[in-house]
Order: C-alpha cells, then structure tokens, then sequence
C-alpha cells in the first residue's frame, strides 16, 4: 500500500474534519483541530495528512504545550491522531507518528507529549511521563500519559504538570 505523509493545506481543511469525525464518530477532535489553527500554538508543518490514490485517509496533529514545574519549558502534544475507519490497523497512524516526529527533530523541537494508549505509543519510544516527574492536570488511566525526548536527555530535569491551552481544556468539557 502506497501512503504519502505531506503538509496539511487550507484545502485539506474540511476533508480532516470529516476523517476526524469519522474515526472518534463525534465532533470534539475535529473541532479542538479548528481552534489549534487559529490559535499561538499551531505549528502548520506538524499538521500532517496521510494520502492513498491522491485521497486523504489520515491526519495527526502535533502543537505546542508547556511543561511548568520550577521553569517553564516548551513541548509538543501530538492530539489528534485519526485514520478513516476502513483504513485503520494497515500502519497509517504509525507513519503518521514516525514522519511527525522526524519533522519535529527537523524544526527543533525536544519532546512530545501524549495522551494515548498505552499499548501503541511505546512502539515509537513514548515512555511514561512519570518517568521525568511530567504529570497530566486531569486524570488519565496509568501508563497512558507518555513522553519522548526527540533530543538526548530533553526532558531531565523538568518535572513539572503540563499546561494544556484554552482550546484542549474546552475539548475535554465537551
């Protein structure tokens, strides 16, 4: 199967509401991705959509986050991650996963956070959060709140809670 990984345009726009609806079967990611655009912490590169036979089948969406303990350091939350439902478990969302993170090493970037299963994401070198004293704001099931450090030993040394922006919280309430 032949997938490509490009750079989400404003065309791709409606087609990843529609590929976020139908692989969560409700609004709230699809709208959390409209606010992140409009908001300081979208990163346009690290919108990424997956295309087969020039159709777009996937979508993952990495933005900026912060880590606040005695400083303040700056991340990235990969949320979310949507591949259409006939398409799903065929390696979609782990390319996805595995271009996102070479484009963010690419800009810069040190680290990711994630809230997901903790089954699949460890597959990429996510790692329980824990691990460097990093804490959700609201409860997660164990194991599934996880981190990787895209640069050698990013995250030592700051512990804190992660600090999610305005548009997530909402997302949550929904």
């Amino acid at each position: 199967m032949s997938i490509t990984i490009r750079q989400e345009v404003k065309e791709d726009y409606k087609r990843v509401y529609e590929i976020n609806k139908m692989a969560f079967g409700r609004e709230v990611e699809s709208k959390l991705i409209e606010k992140i655009r409009k908001g300081p912490n979208f990163v346009p590169e690290l919108s990424q959509v997956a295309e087969k036979d020039n159709e777009i089948v996937g979508h993952i969406l990495f933005s900026k986050i912060k880590i606040v303990g005695e400083l303040e350091y700056q991340t990235l939350i990969l949320a979310p991650l949507a591949v259409i439902p006939e398409m799903q478990k065929q390696g979609i969302g782990g390319k996805l996963i595995k271009h996102g993170i070479e484009k963010a090493i690419e800009l810069r970037f040190d680290s990711i956070i994630v809230v997901g299963h903790k089954n699949y994401y460890p597959k990429f070198g996510f790692q329980n959060a824990s691990k460097w004293g990093i804490k959700c704001p609201f409860e997660v099931p164990d194991g599934a709140f996880m981190a990787i450090e895209l640069t050698e030993n990013a995250l030592e040394n700051k512990a804190g809670v992660v600090q999610f922006p305005e548009e997530f919280m909402e997302g949550l309430e929904s």
